[in-house]
Parts: structure tokens; sequence; C-alpha cells
């Protein structure tokens, strides 16, 4: 299934959602995927809402990584009518004011959580991009910043203020060790020579939510 995935280039966080999924399904019944059929997978279905209480947003992203594996790993027949995507709540997001983000980023635990937060606010782009940017993607003199290998793995740029511009500055002179590929490394002393995980910029966002 990896390999599949890897051939039809999706990216690294649908090819480990979809492992996931395809791993608790296994374990759900105690027997390899291959060997299991729709009545499996309509029971795993009621057993996600019912019992674990997902919504139906997850459960369609798990049917999702099922299909895929039924699919196009194994070759395998799928019904749509034996196995119906359940109906997505569709949620307005929740906007907040420029008071509210500026007291959240004000609340950041740490200046590096600080940069992280106003980053994200100022691009507006996801998680996964932001770990994931480098330092040559800063271009200073258009001030922009190139977004490489986004949703759908294709690349945009976004605006880069002179604020955002002064503190990613900041952030630099902070850092320990000058980086040489990665803005935001990883390892407690951010230090390493890999990006942060995006469970960081996650827990950066919930620890100043809750200060």
């Amino acid at each position: 299934m990896l390999e599949e995935l890897q051939r039809r280039n999706y990216a690294e966080t649908t090819i480990d959602s979809y492992i996931r999924a395809v791993e608790d399904f296994s374990r759900y019944f105690n027997s390899s995927p291959d060997r299991l059929g729709p009545r499996h997978i309509r029971e795993y279905q009621a057993a996600l809402f019912q019992k674990r209480k997902f919504s139906p947003n997850t459960v369609a992203q798990h049917l999702a990584a099922l299909r895929f594996f039924y699919v196009k790993t194994l070759k395998k027949a799928w019904s749509i009518t034996e196995t119906p995507y359940p109906k997505k709540a569709v949620h307005l997001p929740t906007i907040l004011s420029q008071e509210e983000v500026a007291r959240l980023i004000d609340a950041a635990l740490t200046p590096y959580h600080r940069t992280l937060l106003m980053t994200l606010y100022a691009t507006g782009v996801r998680r996964a991009e932001l770990t994931h940017l480098k330092v040559s993607d800063v271009d200073s003199q258009r001030m922009v910043i190139h977004v490489q290998g986004g949703k759908g793995r294709k690349d945009r740029d976004v605006l880069l203020s002179p604020k955002l511009l002064d503190e990613l500055r900041r952030h630099w002179r902070r850092l320990r060790r000058k980086p040489s590929v990665w803005l935001f490394p990883g390892n407690r002393w951010h230090t390493g020579d890999t990006p942060i995980d995006t469970k960081v910029v996650w827990y950066a966002c919930k620890e100043a939510a809750q200060r």
C-alpha cells in the first residue's frame, strides 16, 4: 500500500493517515485486512460512529483509506451501495478578530512559539506547510514566502509583511545554531537537521489559547 501511495505522489500526511486507518481496521478484527471484506467494513464503520463517536468527516477519511487499499492495492471491487460514505457535516469556521489574534500571539509560551503563530496568521499557510518552510523560501527582495509542495503538491507564493520579516529576523538571531535548510528546525533546542513536527505547531496554539 505504501508503494502505491508513494507512486501516486500522495502527500506525507495523507500517506500516514491512510496507513494508520488500515492498521486500525486490521487491529479491530485482529486479522490481516486482505482477509476482510464488505461485511467487516460495514461493521467497522458502524463502530466508528457508535463506539468511538467519530465525526462523519473522520469516518469518511477512514473509508477513503480502506477504499484505496482494496481498489488500488488489492485490485478488488468496491461498492458504494454496500459501503456508502457518510454525509459530511459542514460547519462554519470560527473567525478570530484582529484583537483576539493579537492576544493569542502575545500569549505564546516561548518566542519560538510566537514566531510560529505570527507566521501562521500572517501567511495563512497550513501546519504542514509551515513546518516545511526553508530559509531559502523567505524572499525579502520580492517580499514573498515560497510555499513548496503545499496541498495537492502545488507551489505558491504568499505575501511577506514587513512586520513578519522583522519577526523572522529576530527568530533567526535567537537560534543557537543557524540552520542551513529549515526555517523552523526540530529537536529540543531547535538545532536539528530536520524540521519541527506539526504537533509542535498544534501545541503552540493550544498553550497560547489556554493562557
